[in-house]
């Protein structure tokens, strides 16, 4: 369980930085506000990415097995 936790936490870190960081981008080009508007989105979507992976992580690796043909 500590392991899904780490791993839960730092993969949703990691995918709700660059993500952010890409739309809003996007939305707002590299203007002032950039870098706050980007740690503003971050500050929400990793906790929510990280509810999200949490949750859902057994199932898609389920799946994930599923299709490589390992189970």
């Amino acid at each position: 369980m500590k392991q899904r936790l780490w791993f839960t936490a730092l993969m949703s870190l990691v995918l709700s930085f660059f993500m952010t960081a890409y739309v809003t981008w996007l939305n707002l080009g590299f203007s002032d506000l950039y870098v706050t508007q980007w740690m503003r989105a971050f500050s929400m979507a990793w906790p929510a990415a990280g509810v999200i992976s949490f949750i859902f992580g057994p199932t898609v690796q389920q799946w994930s097995h599923r299709l490589a043909g390992q189970r």
